[in-house]
C-alpha cells in the first residue's frame, strides 16, 4: 500500500448504530430506561421528548406537548389529508395505507406551516439575541424578519390568519397554557411573546387583525419546549395521524366503494377544446 489509511469498514453493529434505543435478548431500554420501568409510569409525549430530545422534560413541558398535539388532530374531511385517508379506505387498501395517504400530503403548505411559524420565530429570537424583552425591541425584530419572508416571496406568514375561522379556537387555549409554564419556570415565555408580536405586527402592517392560528400557537409550543423545526413537522404528522386514522376507520364503516372526491351525481368542469373529429374520420 502507499501512504494511504486503509478504509474503516462498519462492523455490523456499527452499521445502524443508535442512542435511542437498546436492545437484546429479555431486554429493552430506551436513552437508559427500562422500559418496564417507563410502561405506566411515563406518558406518550414524555415518550415523544424521550427519544426525540433524549431526557424525560419537565411535568409542565409534557403538558404543554400533549395539549399541542391534542389542539391539531383533526380538521375535518375538507382537509386535503383527512380527504385523502378517507378516499383511499374505499379503494380496498389497509387502514396503515389510509393513514399514510394522508400523511404524505402534510407538505409545505398542507402541514409545514408550524415548522416554518418556528424557524420564523427562532430569526426573531436570534435578531433579538440574549437583550431583554421589550414591546418596542419584539416589534422592530418581528417586522424585520415578516419583511424578510416577504421580500423572498412568501405570500401568508406562515401561522397566522386561517381561512375558516376569523378566530382560531385554539390558538387562544395553547397560549394561556405556555404562560401557565412560563409562571411557573418551565418555559420560559420568550417565544409566545414573539408569536403575539408578529401577531401585532401583521395587524398593523394589514389594518386589520390577523389572528394566530393552530401553526402559529402550536409552534410557539415546539419553540418554547426547544424542538428544531423539522422535528416540528413530524409532531403535527404525529397528531394528524390520529384523525386520518379515526375518518380512514369511520369511513370503512360506510361500506362505499371508489369514493372520489365529488359526489357521483356531479361532473368535473371541463375546460379543454370543444368536441371536434380526426381529419378524414
Amino acid at each position: 500500500m502507499s501512504g494511504s489509511t486503509a478504509e474503516v469498514k462498519d462492523t455490523p453493529e456499527q452499521w445502524w448504530s443508535t442512542s435511542i434505543i437498546e436492545m437484546k435478548p429479555g431486554m429493552i431500554r430506551y436513552r437508559g430506561y427500562a422500559v418496564e420501568e417507563l410502561i405506566g409510569r411515563v406518558g406518550f409525549a414524555e415518550m415523544v421528548c424521550l427519544l426525540t430530545r433524549g431526557e424525560l422534560p419537565h411535568p409542565a413541558c409534557a403538558k404543554l406537548l400533549e395539549a399541542a398535539l391534542v389542539a391539531a388532530v383533526d380538521h375535518g374531511p375538507q382537509a386535503p389529508s383527512i380527504a385523502a385517508a378517507r378516499m383511499a379506505i374505499t379503494c380496498g387498501v389497509g387502514i396503515n395505507n389510509a393513514m399514510a395517504s394522508a400523511i404524505n400530503m402534510l407538505g409545505d403548505v398542507h402541514g409545514g406551516a408550524g415548522e416554518q411559524c418556528v424557524t420564523l420565530y427562532n430569526a426573531i429570537a436570534a435578531r433579538m439575541g440574549s437583550e431583554p424583552i421589550s414591546a418596542a425591541r419584539l416589534a422592530q425584530a418581528a417586522s424585520a424578519e415578516m419583511k424578510v419572508l416577504l421580500d423572498a416571496g412568501t405570500r401568508h406568514i406562515p401561522g397566522f390568519g386561517h381561512r375558516f375561522h376569523p378566530r382560531d379556537p385554539r390558538a387562544p387555549r395553547l397560549l394561556e397554557l405556555v404562560d401557565a409554564a412560563a409562571v411557573v419556570g418551565a418555559v420560559s415565555g420568550r417565544f409566545a411573546a414573539i408569536g403575539r408580536a408578529v401577531e401585532a405586527a401583521l395587524a398593523a402592517d394589514k389594518g386589520r387583525a390577523v389572528p394566530m392560528n393552530i401553526d402559529g400557537a402550536t409552534g410557539v409550543v415546539f419553540a418554547e419546549l426547544g424542538f428544531p423545526p423539522p422535528l416540528c413537522r413530524g409532531l403535527f404528522v404525529l397528531s394528524r395521524s390520529v384523525g386520518a386514522l379515526a375518518h380512514a376507520f369511520e369511513e370503512m364503516q360506510s361500506g362505499k366503494r371508489n369514493k372520489g372526491p365529488i359526489p357521483r351525481q356531479l361532473i368535473w368542469a371541463y375546460t379543454g377544446p370543444p368536441a371536434r373529429s380526426l381529419a378524414g374520420a
